[in-house]
């Protein structure tokens, strides 16, 4: 028998759509209130260490190169790992103001690990990588 989680699925990507939301004003705030405290974030060249990291490093992203920047977000899955736990995949990329289409090569595999605190889900950790083009 299989058991549904909507609920939770609902949750999930209102997490994401919320965190997505925020990016499209640049509100560095807005963008960690659903990470956890000691929650981690690696990206190509980047280690962010807390909540606070990422809050000062979207900060200061918003405020110059990510400026007036977009991401299109594709959820691939959501897999549920014991009642508090999920991994989500995605697919996401960056659209700078006044593109219509991204580039190939700024479209990123992404994974989340989430963690439900009090019916709340909670980011974890985040990493991106590159999607390989191919030549």
């Amino acid at each position: 028998m299989t058991v549904t989680r909507s609920h939770d699925e609902a949750a999930i990507k209102s997490v994401l759509a919320d965190l997505y939301q925020a990016w499209e004003a640049g509100d560095a705030d807005a963008f960690v209130v659903n990470y956890r405290d000691d929650a981690t974030a690696i990206l190509p060249g980047s280690y962010r260490r807390s909540k606070e990291d990422v809050r000062e490093q979207m900060a200061a992203g918003f405020a110059s190169f990510l400026k007036g920047s977009t991401n299109i977000d594709k959820l691939d899955s959501i897999r549920f790992l014991g009642d508090s736990a999920a991994v989500v995949v995605s697919e996401t990329a960056l659209r700078f103001p006044g593109e219509t289409e991204v580039p190939a090569d700024r479209v990123v595999h992404a994974t989340w690990v989430l963690e439900k605190r009090d019916d709340d889900w909670l980011i974890v950790a985040y990493h991106n990588s590159p999607v390989a083009v191919a030549s």
